[in-house]
């Protein structure tokens, strides 16, 4: 399907057909998302649908007619609950409840693609947006850049175009000189192994003023040989303060280009697929204990907990996460742990295990939860549920931002 198209704001459009809406019963999250999927079979025939322009962002989702120009529904990502899809009919659909509602009544929202992948595209478009809308809300948990701060360290005068000159003196310092300065005499031939004379006919390299004194008192350099070196003169600074200017602006452009890098939905297909799958951009810990509240069938890939060079799939099972090791046969394919279909890719192997589930205990399932959703309980008063708590410690708090239209 190619890349996805972004306009300055970071909204995708796309296309599809809109079914209707129903209301969704208040159910736990496993009985919801199995109720969903049958009333979403029983609307594949449905003949009444309406072309739609849909719009994803970290904002929210709008509606628009086919020509983007009468805006037919609103919804802050806050109030999107789940999305989900059925690509085996080419559909598409997401759980919310109307802005400004009085109660807490969900609403799902169906969609037709043009075909199977389309659909699919649709619903890892929406769970992308979830994800970057948790980062955004908790950037305590984003993952930490795998590359690191890039060390730091003043300009130096070296290789800048100065004077041989200036560079031999900056080596002469540092360097650890233990012979005579040009055109000293010596004063008597005594051992090299007596401590005292050596002093006396070398410079100390711990002491770099004492160096200075001492070639002045012998008149083998000026004393404006070593000036740049004992004080910073105007016209040093000047430069030094240049570079200086030069290294921050470098620093600018490659912060700036970090940030360019930032996880987004400008991305290809396959490249948003691997984005929502591995929860790009959120630390591991993280993606563990929100995996261990979403859907059933939800899935993580990442590297083995104990073979980091191998994958993984750690799936959200009736019993809890499991881990299950991807191993890489002989001939190049992928095997999943305790299973015998192999596969020529990992998007192969996700899309098989997401239509049957074999050996597994339960498929996998495209349905991803929103975890920073809340509700309104009346006009008023805001109530917001952090999802993963369970349902008898969860904590509301009060919030009174305006609904994003």
């Amino acid at each position: 399907m190619g890349e996805a198209p972004v306009t300055e704001d970071g909204t995708v459009t796309r296309s599809a057909e809109y079914v209707g809406s129903f209301p969704v019963d208040d159910r736990c999250l496993d009985d919801q998302i199995e109720r969903l999927h049958t009333q979403l079979k029983s609307l594949k025939t449905c003949r009444r649908r309406r072309p739609v322009s849909i719009k994803f962002s970290i904002k929210g989702v709008k509606m628009y007619d086919e020509d983007e120009t009468t805006l037919l529904m609103a919804h802050a990502l806050r109030r999107v609950s789940l999305s989900t899809a059925r690509p085996v009919d080419a559909q598409f659909a997401f759980v919310s409840h109307n802005p400004g509602s009085a109660d807490a009544q969900l609403y799902c929202h169906v969609f037709q693609a043009r075909h199977a992948r389309a659909a699919q595209f649709l619903n890892l478009l929406l769970c992308r947006c979830f994800q970057l809308f948790h980062l955004e809300k908790h950037p305590e948990e984003a993952q930490e850049d795998s590359v690191g701060s890039l060390p730091r360290r003043n300009p130096s005068l070296l290789n800048h175009g100065f004077p041989l000159s200036v560079s031999a003196l900056v080596s002469f310092r540092r360097a650890p000189f233990r012979g005579l300065l040009p055109g000293i005499k010596k004063k008597s031939q005594k051992s090299s192994d007596d401590p005292a004379s050596s002093q006396d006919e070398v410079f100390p390299t711990s002491s770099p003023s004492l160096v200075r004194k001492k070639a002045i008192r012998t008149k083998a350099l000026r004393s404006g040989a070593y000036r740049s070196f004992t004080f910073t003169p105007l016209k040093q600074r000047n430069v030094q303060e240049r570079l200086s200017a030069s290294q921050a602006g470098k620093d600018q452009e490659k912060t700036q280009a970090r940030r360019s890098r930032a996880p987004s939905l400008a991305e290809t297909e396959e490249a948003l697929a691997q984005a929502v799958w591995c929860w790009a951009g959120i630390a591991t810990d993280s993606s563990y204990s929100l995996l261990a509240d979403d859907v059933l069938g939800s899935y993580l890939l990442c590297p083995h907990p104990k073979k980091p060079k191998c994958g993984s799939l750690i799936i959200r099972f009736p019993s809890g996460l499991i881990t299950h090791l991807i191993e890489n046969t002989r001939k190049g394919k992928f095997v999943l742990e305790k299973c015998k279909t192999e596969f020529s890719s990992l998007a192969e192997l996700i899309e098989h295990y997401t239509e049957t589930q074999e050996e597994l205990p339960c498929s996998l399932s495209c349905a991803r939860v929103n975890h920073c959703y809340e509700w309104e309980e009346n006009a008023s008063k805001q109530l917001a549920v952090k999802p993963r708590k369970s349902p008898t410690k969860t904590k509301m708090k009060s919030s009174h931002r305006k609904e994003w239209v």
